[in-house]
């Protein structure tokens, strides 16, 4: 084999080793404990559907990838795919709430009418607002 194959193959090799790594460790990156992380924005269930639903593009701007506190009534407790749990805090919109995803809670702990407290990332709109990674602050009855 000529040497600027050589040298070639190698560079090719040496980018793909890296790619993979980089690759496992983006995978395996765990998320921030929300329950111990400063909120950037702190709001009630119901503002907060309200901002996305006046001013979408703004509110999205505004929320997307920040740490949000909502606090609100929860509508309904669901268990969704194998440990994630969605919690659903009234809006005073009957066709909306925000949704608010645990990656491990237990779903008997709250009922609905359960006045809560929820520190999650806000990351989207789409007739609900969305948090992901949440956990929960406050729990009243």
């Amino acid at each position: 084999m000529k040497p600027y194959v050589k040298v070639a193959l190698f560079v090719v090799l040496i980018i793909a080793v890296s790619g993979i790594l980089y690759a496992l460790i983006l995978y395996n990156k765990k998320h921030p404990d929300t329950s111990k992380v400063k909120p950037d924005f702190i709001i009630t269930a119901a503002a907060l559907q309200k901002e996305f639903e006046d001013a979408e593009a703004a509110a999205s701007a505004k929320y997307i990838k920040k740490i949000l506190e909502v606090s609100g009534s929860v509508s309904s407790v669901t268990q969704a795919d194998s440990n994630n749990v969605n919690i659903s805090l009234k809006s005073g919109n009957d066709l909306s709430s925000v949704i608010c995803t645990f990656a491990t809670a237990d779903p008997s702990k709250f009922k609905a009418g359960d006045e809560i407290t929820i520190r999650g990332e806000c990351s989207g709109f789409l007739m609900d607002v969305l948090l992901n990674n949440c956990a929960i602050v406050q729990k009243r009855k």
